[in-house]
This record gives structure tokens, C-alpha cells and sequence, in this order.
């Protein structure tokens, strides 16, 4: 595996959370470049399994050639399909490192990036059939206020809705450079890189569903865990975090935790951690992308 592809972020940490059983089963969600994959690998004896999902395209160059590997070109929103038909229900341990790869953001024309100019795509995968130009140019002024203002956590949400419906009148926003330039009258002066992150991370978020995709994943997490089995979720911004932890939490995403007939708590994962994993100053130091992660762990009762 080539590093440049992505640094894994607490990889230690991650190891350490799943508890690798040498003859045990492990699902790694976001193989991307592989780097969590080998770490798990190098802990499974003969008998241990490992099964991989992503559904990017490009991570299929980082595949391992191991009888005890498997590769799922998918979403792991349909973690428990897959996982069933490859006869591995239940599992002893899923991880999952949310977000873009380091790999990903590097790649112009993928159009995750503020560095380059490309066309708006931000497909993670890459035969999709929405694409962040489409959003950009086809969506009504009220959604885009909503996906402005809760995915991007952006404040001025309702006027760049309203600036970008008024510029695509004048023309398609079809490139980064064209988006740049139909919102900068709103880009607040000294924070532009902070400002254009939290619009393309509200994009990046409704283009790909990453959301509803990770409550879907989180629930059949749960299902196909051994008791005993372990989640480890490492995610990169406020609204997955507050998703993992919730449903850790409580067994859902709002609302407070319910009681089973019996007055037991009825949600199906503990926290091993208190509170999240945070990266140590070394390895922000080595890795930036490190800085914003927080590393959730829980254990299936």
C-alpha cells in the first residue's frame, strides 16, 4: 500500500478497540487504502476472516491477496446483505473510519477539494447518479437552505442559498471556480478556507446520502455483532460523531434511552470508552487530518 493513498489515524487505537480474536471474524467498512485491512490482518490466524467494504472504485488497487480477505465493491450501508451472503453473520468485530481519504481530497477531478478546479462531483462512488453539480444547479432554494444549514452548520445559510439560485440563472455552476466565484460576496474575509470546507462538506454530504447511509450502517452493526463483539467508529465532523454517540448512547439517533418490561436499558452496545478517542499531539503533528478525529468504541451486550 502506497501511504500516500491515506494515512490511517489511530491505527493503535483502532487495533486495540477491536480486541482481534486470531480465529475471529472483522469487517472493515472504509478499506480505502487499506492501511486498518493489514493492520487486522497481521492479528487473524488461519482460521480469522476478514471482510471489506468500499465502494469506491479506486480502492480496489489496495486489494490484499490472502485467502481470508474478502472485497465488497459496496456501500456499507448494506453491510448485513453482504455479510450474510458471504456467510459471516455474526461478527466478532466492524470498524469504520468515516469521511473522505486523504487519497480522495487529492484526486482534482473528484471535485472533494477547494485546492483545485474541477468539475462539481464529489461522488464517492463514482458510478452514482448524483452529482454535486446537479445538486448545485437543479435544487430548489428551500433545500438547499436546509443542506447548507445543517450539514454545513453554515450561518448565513438562507442568503447562499438565495446567491446560489440567483447566479445559476445567469449561467450553470458547473466547476469549483464557478461555485467560488458565485459566492464570494458571502465568503466572510480571513476564514474563506474554513467557510468553503463547510460548503463542500454539505454537498459532499447530501451527494453521497453519508448520513442516512451511516444510521443504516450503525443499526446492522448492531445486528450482526457477536455478544461481545466490538464497534470501533472513527468519524471526522460533529454530525457523525453525534450519530455514533447517540446510538451507542441510547440505541437510536433523538430522544432518550428506553427501558425494556423489565426496567433494563434496551439498546443493544456500551460504551468501552468514556466520552472519545482523541489523537495525541505526535500524531497531529504527522498527520493533520488527525486533529478533527474522535474515535467512539462500544461492545455489543
Amino acid at each position: 500500500m502506497d501511504n500516500t493513498y491515506h494515512t490511517p489515524v489511530m491505527l493503535a487505537e483502532c487495533i486495540e478497540g477491536l480486541e482481534i480474536k486470531p480465529n475471529g471474524t472483522y469487517v472493515d467498512v472504509t478499506f480505502g487504502g487499506g492501511g486498518h485491512s493489514r493492520e487486522i490482518m497481521k492479528h487473524l490466524g488461519e482460521k480469522g476472516t476478514l471482510v471489506a467494504f468500499d465502494q469506491d472504485a479506486d480502492a480496489q488497487q489496495n486489494m490484499i491477496a490472502d485467502d481470508r480477505f474478502i472485497f465488497v465493491d459496496q456501500n456499507f450501508r448494506y453491510l448485513k446483505n453482504f455479510a450474510r451472503l458471504h456467510g459471516v453473520i455474526p461478527v466478532d468485530g466492524i470498524l469504520a473510519d468515516l469521511g473522505v481519504s486523504s487519497y480522495q481530497f487529492d484526486q482534482a477531478d473528484r471535485g472533494f477539494s477547494i485546492r483545485f478546479d474541477a468539475e462539481l462531483d464529489m461522488r464517492m462512488n463514482q458510478s452514482g447518479d448524483l452529482t454535486a453539480k446537479q445538486v448545485v444547479n437543479t435544487y430548489a432554494e428551500a433545500d438547499l437552505h436546509r443542506i447548507f444549514g445543517i450539514y454545513g452548520e453554515i450561518q448565513n445559510a438562507k442568503s447562499l442559498a438565495r446567491t446560489v439560485v440567483t447566479a445559476r440563472l445567469n449561467g450553470s455552476i458547473d466547476t469549483i471556480a464557478d461555485l467560488k466565484n458565485a459566492i464570494a460576496g458571502l465568503i466572510p474575509r480571513g476564514k474563506e478556507n474554513k467557510y468553503l470546507a463547510q460548503v463542500f462538506q454539505a454537498l459532499r454530504i447530501e451527494v453521497n446520502q453519508e448520513l442516512e447511509a451511516l444510521k443504516e450502517f450503525l443499526f446492522q452493526a448492531a445486528e450482526i455483532l457477536k455478544p461481545g463483539g466490538r464497534l470501533v467508529v472513527m468519524s471526522y465532523h460533529s454530525l457523525e460523531d453525534r450519530l455514533v454517540k447517540n446510538f451507542i448512547a441510547k440505541g437510536k439517533f433523538s430522544g432518550e434511552l428506553e427501558k425494556d418490561i423489565y426496567g433494563n436499558d434496551d439498546r443493544p452496545l456500551v460504551a468501552v470508552s468514556r466520552g472519545a478517542i482523541t489523537a495525541t499531539e505526535d500524531e497531529i503533528k504527522q498527520n493533520n487530518r488527525a486533529r478533527s478525529a474522535k474515535l467512539r468504541i462500544a461492545v455489543k451486550k
